[in-house]
């Protein structure tokens, strides 16, 4: 008896989307099942598209991006409210949404809202937000359900002055200071956009430094700028209690110190959403923090014909890759060639101001055993940094000493999650030191920091060949007696 769908998709946020168009370009029956009320997921509703939208609406309110010419104290905005936030928020999250709906009505995308759960390997049952209960049968399936908030039990969360990570994006009201406990990319994104609207920031980490898998050097400038402009950071601190007290909130340290402020951000990890879609039904196991185990290749779990993509898998947790994830997952499935997931992709990190990667770091050549030589390039070297008031921002580029192959390409400062393109096609089609000295780039433009960092590591790889130069060279002197 045939299934009532090809495919059926739980979870509708980027690797579910891609993987369910991509089966229905494969002209396969396919069903969405979304938990939420609106089709996106986390990434369109708390997690990529809010945080992000809720950063340029900070910047262009703040005027953050003037204050290189007329100071810190410039604003655009004097009095800037939760209100302003939102407003520009919700626009951009209909416009998403909507964009998401066409698409899959474009391709005849089946798509339901309710709680799925495993009957078996063949069936799943949906409860409907009335309480109705419809099954459906299926061949293959994806599960794409995203993660949430990790939320201990001692800490005392309100929704109002001690927040998780979602629960921010609907404050009502802006707090003078904020403690953001969680040092890691959604932790450091929320303390910087924060601090841009001139709130005092606290940052309790209990590593004792913040994004470990960035460049060091990069991490450096970036700390450096964070502690200049007054953003607190405790590193190597654990937190013992929370307290919301009557109009503020205390935090007690293992160090025996205590931070005071008006609200407390908790935004140190997420988890899984796996807990309750029937997983033993179908004899998967999730792992303590509620993430599938999958072919690294083909994202299929240890359950033929069962999928896993996205957040739920875990690292990287982007967007991007998550979406590659669903369609590489979906061309296995249904025996399609397709390649497999690229070696190197860019890492973004939306704090102000942005970190963004691709390649391998200095600490990872080293541990390698890689010769390599780097080029860097400050924005303020640039004639588009300067009339744009940059004071601060750096390109570093790594090349291989002998082979003279890019390695790896590191930003932080305004556009890098853009400029990081440049580097990441170099760097895939196997690109030289040559590409980027030879080639024109547009001026004024920050992309021109590609050539100033080419040139600068250029200059020194001349200096490896010419100690090569001399060590070749026979000592004369001695041949002749």
């Amino acid at each position: 008896m045939r299934s009532d769908y090809d495919l059926i998709v739980i979870g509708s946020g980027p690797a579910g989307r891609r993987a369910a168009i991509q089966a229905a370009k494969l002209d396969k029956h396919v069903l969405v099942i979304e938990k939420s009320r609106r089709v996106g997921g986390v990434s369109v509703h708390t997690g990529t598209i809010p945080s992000k939208t809720l950063r340029e609406t900070v910047l262009n309110l703040s005027g953050w991006r003037e204050r290189g010419f007329y100071g810190r104290t410039y604003k655009v905005k004097s009095d800037i409210t939760a209100d302003d936030l939102r407003h520009r928020l919700g626009k951009t999250l209909d416009h998403e949404v909507d964009v998401l709906e066409h698409q899959f009505t474009r391709n005849n995308v089946t798509m339901i809202n309710g709680h799925a759960r495993f009957l078996s390997r063949q069936e799943i049952e949906v409860t409907l937000p009335d309480g109705r209960i419809r099954q459906f049968k299926f061949e293959r399936a994806l599960i794409s359900v995203g993660t949430k908030p990790y939320r201990p039990d001692n800490i005392p969360f309100n929704g109002t002055t001690v927040l998780d990570s979602d629960e921010i994006l609907s404050v009502q009201q802006l707090p003078r200071s904020l403690t953001v406990i969680g040092a890691g990319v959604i932790g450091i994104e929320y303390a910087t956009i924060f601090s841009a609207l001139d709130i005092s920031v606290t940052v309790i980490e209990p590593r004792t430094s913040i994004l470990s898998f960035i460049d060091d050097e990069l991490i450096d400038e970036f700390t450096y700028e964070l502690r200049d402009r007054g953003i607190k950071l405790f590193m190597g601190c654990k937190v013992q209690n929370v307290h919301a007290c009557d109009g503020y909130c205390l935090v007690d340290l293992s160090d025996g110190r205590k931070v005071k402020s008006d609200a407390v951000l908790y935004a140190a990890g997420r988890l899984g959403a796996s807990d309750d879609i029937g997983l033993d039904k179908i004899g998967l196991n999730a792992d303590s923090r509620g993430r599938l185990k999958v072919d690294p290749v083909t994202f299929e779990t240890e359950v033929p014909n069962v999928y896993a993509a996205g957040d739920i898998i875990g690292f990287p947790s982007l967007a991007s890759t998550s979406m590659s994830q669903g369609r590489i997952a979906v061309c296995h499935a249904f025996s399609v060639p397709n390649p497999a997931q690229p070696e190197h992709f860019p890492y973004g990190i939306y704090a102000v101001p942005e970190i963004s990667t691709v390649g391998l770091s200095e600490r990872e050549l080293k541990e390698q055993g890689i010769p390599y030589e780097c080029g860097i390039a400050r924005f303020r070297e640039t004639s588009r940094g300067h009339i744009m008031g940059l004071q601060r921002g750096m390109l570093k580029m790594l090349f291989h000493i002998e082979t003279r192959k890019l390695l790896g390409v590191h930003i932080v400062g305004e556009g890098a999650t853009e400029l990081i393109h440049i580097g990441q096609a170099v760097l895939v089609l196997g690109g030289e030191l040559s590409y980027f000295i030879d080639n024109v780039f547009n001026y004024p433009t920050l992309a021109e920091a590609y050539k100033i960092a080419a040139l600068d590591a250029w200059n020194r790889l001349s200096l490896h060949d010419l100690q090569q130069d001399t060590e070749d060279t026979p000592d004369l002197s001695v041949v002749n007696g």
